[in-house]
């Protein structure tokens, strides 16, 4: 990237960056937490959830010794829920290792367990000032407009070009104080100005003057990106067993989607009455009333779950299952740590007397 672009990004960022709470801290892990955060989650989604999570968990020894099912419950909501596992069990290593903090060091961050290159570089540039890439999608899709890169955004030799690209500027004698910004300013760049979709302002960006995109009015068509596998769909048909004190509640398994999160015991496939009658009686409950729920749709990166639920009411829940399964009231019911998944049930007798 030439000089006068690098210049002009720089103080572009410095006079449009949007306020963050976690923006200018000065503190590691808040970069760290809101850029886990920030994965596959909009920014306006994790605002709130950013608050109330650092209001309970400021630093990394809170984070460290916070009970799992606490911590899920402060992860609801933003779903890929094992991001929040892996930060506790970063954050214990770091207490082992490094007296509870994060290292000053590139290399040392990649190493960290639940943190890959671009967390790391993210960390390492924002937080510390240190010369290393923080690619994501919004700096693939800038930096591949500006040069002209026409290959498949998806293919991992384009994001080797990008990064080689920004490391010939970090290796060269710019000084320190600009690879925060410059990086934070492609990212903002990307998530404000040139954004995807075909609709990119281009004539708000500080690049376009040497942008080959925008010069050879090929925004379009660049970055290319190859479709995605169409998603799976799963039938599923979820059983609200319950009594009139309680619910039966079923953890799932701590390998795997939703790992270690609650839910409704439920069956991979779409059951009608009848066959839902037979599956509760061979769980050892005798069904008093059974009550078709509305259908509800959740979707995951690859796979689309269409779920199916009955309320079957019994006499009283005396369960003989394994212990992965739980009595709960109503009240415990909305504090679980409970998927998104599972919401349309879970707020339904949230507004039921």
């Amino acid at each position: 990237m030439k000089n006068t672009d690098i210049k002009k990004l720089i103080q572009w960022y410095d006079q449009n960056k949007r306020s963050m709470p976690w923006r200018d801290t000065g503190n590691p892990y808040d970069v760290w937490l809101s850029e886990i955060m920030l994965q596959q989650t909009r920014i306006e989604a994790v605002k709130p959830k950013y608050l109330a999570f650092k209001k309970e968990l400021p630093d990394i020894a809170s984070l460290a010794s916070c009970d799992d099912d606490r911590l899920m419950r402060l992860w609801e909501g933003l779903g890929y829920y094992s991001r929040a596992r892996n930060l506790k069990k970063c954050a214990m290593y770091l207490m082992e290792h490094y007296d509870g903090k994060l290292p000053k060091d590139f290399e040392l961050l990649k190493k960290l367990p639940g943190i890959g290159p671009y967390t790391a570089g993210a960390i390492a540039s924002i937080a510390y000032n240190l010369p290393a890439p923080a690619i994501d999608g919004n700096v693939l899709r800038v930096l591949t407009r500006y040069y002209g890169i026409t290959e498949d955004i998806r293919l991992p030799k384009v994001k080797e070009m990008i990064e080689d690209k920004l490391n010939n500027f970090y290796s060269s004698k710019h000084p320190d104080s600009s690879y925060s910004s410059f990086n934070q300013g492609i990212m903002e760049l990307g998530e404000t100005v040139c954004v995807p979709n075909g609709a990119p302002q281009c004539k708000k960006c500080p690049l376009n003057k040497n942008c080959f995109a925008y010069q050879n009015k090929m925004t379009d068509s660049i970055p290319y990106r190859s479709s995605l596998k169409e998603r799976k769909i799963l039938e599923r048909t979820l059983f609200v067993i319950r009594d009139d004190q309680s619910f039966l509640i079923h953890k799932r398994p701590h390998k795997g989607l939703l790992a270690g999160l609650y839910e409704f015991p439920g069956v991979d496939a779409h059951l009608t009455k009848s066959e839902v009658i037979r599956h509760v009686e061979s769980l050892g409950f005798t069904p008093l009333k059974i009550t078709t729920l509305p259908d509800a749709k959740h979707i995951f990166t690859h796979l689309e779950w269409h779920m199916h639920a009955y309320e079957i009411k019994v006499a009283e829940i005396q369960h003989t299952l394994d212990e992965h399964y739980y009595l709960v009231n109503k009240k415990e019911l909305q504090s679980l740590a409970i998927p998104s998944a599972f919401r349309k049930y879970t707020d339904w007798y949230s507004l039921r007397d």
